[in-house]
């Protein structure tokens, strides 16, 4: 019988440094501000700085406030006590008042234990005592204002309360009177406008790993984190730098129909990421925001391998999610917490035609930058860059066929519950194989093929029109980041016998 396969010798060690970068120009948008320098102004407006809030605060958590609208906004001796989302009410009561520190002052807190926790999810161990994370004129600014009674008219943007999860920006509609926890009122959504008034701030603030809630889509995933004060967890935890977060998977995918055992097909590797909020918003234009931008970056690496006969995927490749991240850190901007959600699912990612056996490993390292970016006079435009260099790469493929693996995350990004940016980053491994044979009558027979295999990285997503929570005029659309896809040439060659 003729032979109708072949093999690919191995391939080893081969090193490729390959870099993309930038993002395809969005038509009719303006090119993206520069959230790192806003435009000055001189009109004495307040420049507000942009740090992660004081961890081991008393919950329920103060609020910010303006006062019937008007004003710079405040810390205020007050807290959200209760929320209904669906009336709007809350409950406004007196915030417990934290312990005055001692003197004299305290010493600098022991280092924080590395033995792993069971539960890192959850902990809520503190980064700094509170208030520490901010500089001496900030906390100076954050004093708690005077225990006025809430009025018609004022703004209060909270922290996560009681009913309200990811935080409350809102505006007091009515005052419905007294009860016996507090003040109850009705509020009406707001914008960040409204309560930043002209005020400026810029800034990047790294997401706490520890703080990250992870759920595993599927059997052999592994979490691991490292932070600063010397706190690690998970079986890599030691081994990471600080701030960075870890996901180890190691499990079996769809095997084509009646392959061999031996040709199970499975994936094995990591993604291991650093990611940041950049917030910037500049109100001194006059009515609603100058300039804005939301966004989230970060470095990035994996290193993954996909072996086996892969089962072929029909209509669109088949993703396979094996975990979900959730974090919603709270990041102080100048008096105001500023919640900030941000999701990611990690997935793997399968394009065969069934015919292919192989095993591909590649190592991924580099970083991303996506969000919005708006300018008054512009609107919203899209900023999505990624730096990425693939390294060491092996392959082996067996037979006739096309196939493309993916370690890949979608993310998405938004203020107080509401997402403003998604995306969806994915480096991959592409090959392909092509397999000829003929036979004659006086009994030769040859087989020839020729093969290739590619690097590359896919970068999607939307600019949603929660954005508009900014104060910035609502658009009527998505408006896409634009598909940013870079591709490079890793081995091809051709083999005939």
């Amino acid at each position: 019988m003729l032979a109708r396969r072949f093999l690919l010798p191995g391939i080893t060690t081969l090193a490729l440094t390959v870099t993309g970068c930038s993002s395809a120009t969005h038509t009719g948008a303006a090119a993206p501000a520069d959230p790192a320098n806003p435009t000055p102004v001189a009109d004495g407006t307040q420049q507000l700085e942009v740090a992660a809030a004081p961890q081991g605060a008393p919950a329920p958590v103060e609020i910010a406030r303006v006062g019937a609208g008007k004003g710079t906004p405040e810390k205020s001796a007050l807290k959200v006590a209760s929320f209904d989302q669906k009336t709007g009410r809350a409950v406004i009561a007196t915030a417990p008042q934290s312990p005055a520190p001692q003197s004299p002052a305290p010493q600098s807190p022991a280092p924080q234990s590395s033995a792993p926790t069971k539960n890192p999810p959850s902990s809520k161990a503190p980064q700094n005592a509170p208030g520490s994370s901010a500089s001496p004129s900030q906390s100076q600014s954050q004093a708690p204002a005077a225990d006025k009674p809430v009025a018609v008219g004022d703004v209060i943007a909270s922290a996560p309360a009681p009913g309200a999860p990811n935080g409350l920006l809102a505006k007091v509609t009515e005052v419905v009177g007294k009860t016996d926890r507090g003040t109850e009122v009705k509020t009406a959504p707001t914008t960040l406008a409204s309560v930043l008034n002209d005020d400026k701030a810029d800034g990047k603030v790294p997401v706490d790993p520890s703080a990250i809630t992870v759920e595993p889509l599927m059997k052999g995933v592994d979490f691991s984190w490292a932070k600063t004060g010397g706190m690690k967890f998970g079986p890599e935890g030691a081994k990471l730098p600080l701030g960075n977060l870890r996901l180890d998977v190691n499990a079996p995918i769809e095997t084509a129909p009646g392959a061999p055992v031996s040709a199970g097909a499975s994936v094995n590797g990591f993604v291991q990421l650093a990611p940041t909020v950049e917030f910037a918003y500049d109100g001194s234009g006059g009515v609603g925001p100058r300039t804005a931008f939301l966004g989230m970056s970060g470095d990035w690496s994996s290193q993954w391998s996909l072996k086996g006969h892969a089962a072929a995927s029909t209509g669109s490749p088949k993703r396979i999610p094996f975990a979900k991240l959730h974090a919603a850190p709270v990041i102080q901007v100048g008096p105001v917490p500023v919640v900030v959600n941000l999701d990611l699912t990690c997935y793997v990612q399968v394009e065969a035609d069934g015919r292919v056996t192989l095993e591909v490993s590649q190592d991924v390292k580099g970083d991303f930058r996506v969000g919005g970016s708006y300018a008054t006079g512009k609107g919203w435009s899209p900023v999505s860059t990624s730096n990425v260099k693939s390294t060491p790469v092996k392959a082996e493929v067996t037979a006739s066929g096309k196939v493309k693996g993916a370690l890949g995350a979608e993310a998405s990004i938004g203020l107080y519950g509401a997402v403003g940016v998604s995306a969806d980053f994915a480096p991959y491994l592409r090959g392909e194989a092509e397999a000829k044979a003929s036979a004659s009558t006086d009994g030769k027979t040859s087989v020839s093929g020729a093969w290739a295999l590619y690097g590359g990285f896919d970068l999607s997503g939307n600019l949603q029109l929660q954005l508009s929570l900014f104060g910035t005029p609502l658009f009527e659309r998505k408006i896409p980041l634009g598909s940013l896809n870079r591709e490079w040439p890793l081995v091809s060659g051709r083999t005939a016998s």
